[in-house]
């Protein structure tokens, strides 16, 4: 009997496509938009501006708000050039560990880099990059974002998936409470609040301290402990600063619920 799933003799079989990302059977944008918010470093492709050649560089980055990736790059390197002659360009998030390195998530984002001059574009990268304070003002240095047009998902084995800027950014639309809010927000918190973050971290699997709020949004916490990042997401998306601070206590109480929770001796134990 003649198998089905075999394609005719003599006929290639097509590579498997990318779903779209709303049509994965996993959460792709929730892992994309955690890789975007979590990874600090990855790779930059430009094009080669002498001969069109793709061109690879390691660059450091963060977030807008909305996700949008930033960059702080020197006007003396390659990739600067190249993007100064093209803006076309791709950006690999990839979180790494153990084991096989293709087994771990990855983002892949496209788009169009553009210089950017905005006060809260470099607020938000130096939060998340304090070192680059030494250089940022060098004349040399400028910030850039990338506007994304398409992302492509590998979430692990048999986990692909396509997304559109809509999926890979966020909706700001009304939620400009929270971006005027976020300078004073992130001092509180880091100045009043730092054992609240310590159980946010732990609450998402980063335990330890050292916490400090980096930047926050609509959908969730930025933190960070030396190199270590946690992204932190809400019970449900905010709009307003009077929301935010009722999800955070919330979400602090839960957390110090559990851990009271954890440390009671268990009921079945010997008395």
């Amino acid at each position: 009997m003649a198998n089905d799933a075999m394609p005719p003799a003599g006929e290639r079989r097509r590579p498997a496509e990318p779903l779209p990302a709303s049509e994965a059977p996993f959460d792709a944008i929730g892992l994309a938009r955690h890789l975007l918010r979590s990874v600090r470093s990855g790779a930059l492709a430009t094009i080669d501006a002498a001969d069109g050649t793709p061109f690879a560089s390691l660059v450091t980055f963060a977030t807008d708000s909305d996700g949008t990736p930033v960059m702080l790059l020197s006007r003396l390197s390659a990739h600067t050039r190249n993007l100064d002659h093209d803006p076309r360009a791709s950006l690999l998030f990839s979180v790494g560990g153990k084991g096989d390195p293709l087994a771990h998530p990855r983002l892949t984002v496209t788009g169009h880099a553009a210089r950017c001059d905005e006060p809260r574009i470099r607020e938000r990268f130096l939060a998340r990059h304090p070192k680059a304070k030494l250089y940022a003002d060098f004349p040399d240095f400028g910030f850039f974002t990338l506007a994304p047009t398409a992302g492509h998902l590998n979430g692990g084995f048999a986990k692909a998936a396509t997304l559109t800027p809509q999926e890979l950014l966020l909706d700001m639309a009304g939620a400009e409470a929270i971006v005027a809010g976020e300078r004073g927000a992130v001092e509180h918190m880091n100045a009043d609040h730092a054992d609240a973050l310590a159980l946010y971290a732990a609450g998402v699997g980063e335990p330890g301290s050292g916490w400090r709020l980096t930047g926050l949004d609509p959908e969730g916490l930025d933190l960070m402990a030396g190199e270590r990042t946690a992204r932190v997401p809400y019970p449900e998306p905010v709009r307003d600063m009077g929301a935010l601070r009722k999800s955070l206590v919330a979400m602090a109480a839960a957390a110090r619920a559990g851990s009271a929770a954890e440390a009671a001796p268990s009921s079945d134990g010997p008395t």
